[in-house]
């Protein structure tokens, strides 16, 4: 059951009732979307008595995420974008639909004025996000092997997610994650991202040691860490 209301101050909040939920969830996840899920037994007037109590944590969370969609890529057709192995390009085509090949991110549109919308460029985001995933799943591992067998490193495996704040990480274990996001990045960077969480083979925390031996396998760790607070997963 969905019931839209409006909230001064915070606009339209979408509720949805459902079943097995135990209580009240409070979303944020675009500037302009607020959700909320409720249980069955919570009437949508006690929903909106929630939301308004929690209504200044609705407007700062609304503009932190208002802010940082500011610092994304909004594409048009002339937008020049690439990853490593990958140049977007954009096609006036009869329906909306997306073709990745292996050297191109092939983005049908309709009408120009859908790049006007944040669903487009969403839509445009994943078609960028499945190529990534391609290139990472075939250089990441490759490249990690071959970092670590010339630093003489020893990991257990190592795999490829898209996530949205790390990297990358290294377990108790040693199998070592990394972003695909690292496609997006120079060289020297993932690199160096790859060699944080080798060092973590060893070091398994940031201690002094731990940072001895980055800046050993790296060249000069503090200046690429530094370089790399530039860049963030989440923003292309």
């Amino acid at each position: 059951m969905l019931k839209e209301i409006q909230i001064p101050e915070i606009g339209t909040v979408k509720i949805t009732k459902k079943r097995g939920v135990k209580r009240m969830t409070l979303n944020v996840k675009q500037s302009s979307v607020v959700t909320m899920t409720i249980p069955y037994s919570v009437s949508f007037r006690q929903a909106e008595n929630f939301i308004k109590e929690k209504k200044n944590w609705i407007i700062r969370s609304k503009k932190k995420i208002s802010e940082k969609e500011d610092k994304k890529t909004k594409f048009s057709q002339e937008t020049i974008f690439s990853t490593k192995n990958h140049r977007l390009i954009f096609i006036q085509a009869t329906k909306n639909h997306i073709i990745i090949t292996p050297d191109f991110i092939k983005v049908f549109f309709i009408s120009e004025d859908m790049f006007q919308t944040p669903e487009f460029q969403e839509y445009i985001h994943k078609g960028i996000i499945e190529a990534l995933k391609d290139e990472a799943k075939e250089y990441l591992p490759e490249r990690t092997y071959f970092l670590a067998n010339n630093f003489n490193f020893k990991y257990e495996k190592v795999s490829v997610r898209n996530a949205k704040t790390r990297w990358g990480s290294c377990s108790g274990k040693n199998n070592i994650s990394l972003n695909i996001h690292l496609m997006r990045l120079p060289e020297h960077l993932s690199d160096y991202v790859i060699l944080h969480e080798l060092c973590h083979t060893i070091e398994k925390n940031h201690g002094k040691k731990f940072w001895t031996l980055l800046d050993k396998v790296s060249g000069n760790a503090k200046k690429l860490d530094k370089e790399l607070k530039n860049y963030s997963p989440s923003i292309f």
